[in-house]
């Protein structure tokens, strides 16, 4: 039996504009990596190499409540042990807490010799996002396990669907201010005009269509959010301005990852995600607010699992 292996966890974009909590997907790139090994008792030993100086005490660490969760369905006689480097920003809306969860499950389950099905492995992470936001939600864990876009039809029971998608650029700008997850939430109203809702419904529907007839019109159209973006853009300096001016450059559209405060945008070429990016570094220099970019591409595998 394998003892130790490697793992990639890939950044996540959910949300998807207007799937508010249902549609999300992987990156290439940035990614944590992390290193988990097989002991031989019943624990969990976490290992940071990286100063964001997160909780170790496995039920305060998101990996930690994943393997937690994980290891109420074994016998009891083994545990992990997790070195996590974090080369995704906590707080940084690209699904930074989802993969160390995800993360953690797959590479355990790979040293299991892979005894549990990606839905309970979804169900552990789930574990990790609840420390993390208070919410069992699974936009970004799916697409980190799965790969691809994935929407959640269905969190209790749970009911994933793997939606295909044409080729997809992705560039992302993350301010560096904070926007916490919780915060963001309570902020969000919690009745909706029916006009908006039926809105909605008409983008996130046209959202799948899109994306199953590689339709990027349609895509394009879609991407609009009537519900929650408009409150929630409020926090993010800058976010207008860099919604229309990627647009006027060719970008298909998009909008906020998770909660903020990264922006997102989809482009048909890598050519116009390079444009992207120099608008969103415009934007925020002439702001004055630091700023990372992200010039990649949708993840079609999820966490990657290399044997050491």
């Amino acid at each position: 039996m394998v003892k130790q292996v490697k793992v990639h966890a890939p950044a996540t974009v959910a949300n998807m504009v207007c799937g508010f909590d249902i549609l999300g997907f992987a990156l290439e790139a940035p990614y944590d990596e992390m290193v988990l090994r097989l002991i031989d008792e019943p624990i969990i030993r976490i290992i940071n190499k990286d100063d964001y100086n997160l909780p170790t005490n496995p039920p305060d660490n998101v990996a930690g409540a994943a393997l937690l969760a994980l290891m109420d369905e074994l016998d009891g006689k083994v545990g992990f042990e997790v070195e996590i480097k974090k080369k995704i920003k906590p707080g940084s809306g690209i699904g930074s807490s989802a993969a160390s969860a995800a993360g953690a499950v797959v590479g355990a389950n790979y040293l299991l010799g892979n005894r549990f099905s990606s839905d309970d492995l979804v169900r552990f992470a789930m574990c990790g996002e609840k420390v993390a936001s208070g919410v069992k939600h699974a936009d970004n864990i799916t697409p980190c396990i799965l790969g691809g876009v994935t929407l959640i039809r269905s969190i209790f029971p749970l009911d994933v669907v793997q939606l295909s998608s044409p080729a997809l650029h992705v560039t992302v700008v993350h301010p560096q201010i904070e926007v916490k997850t919780e915060n963001a939430r309570k902020i969000l109203k919690h009745q909706v005009e029916l006009k908006d809702a039926i809105k909605q419904w008409g983008n996130v529907a046209g959202l799948v269509a899109g994306l199953l007839k590689k339709d990027y019109d349609l895509l394009g159209r879609s991407l609009e959010d009537v519900i929650i973006e408009p409150i929630r853009s409020i926090l993010i300096p800058g976010f207008d301005e860099v919604k229309t001016r990627c647009k006027e450059v060719g970008a298909l559209g998009g909008g906020i990852s998770g909660s903020g405060p990264s922006i997102f945008m989809l482009s048909k070429d890598e050519a116009t995600a390079l444009k992207v990016e120099t608008v969103m570094a415009e934007v925020f220099t002439r702001l004055g607010i630091d700023y990372h970019t992200y010039v990649t591409a949708i993840n079609n595998s999820g966490v990657k699992v290399f044997e050491e």
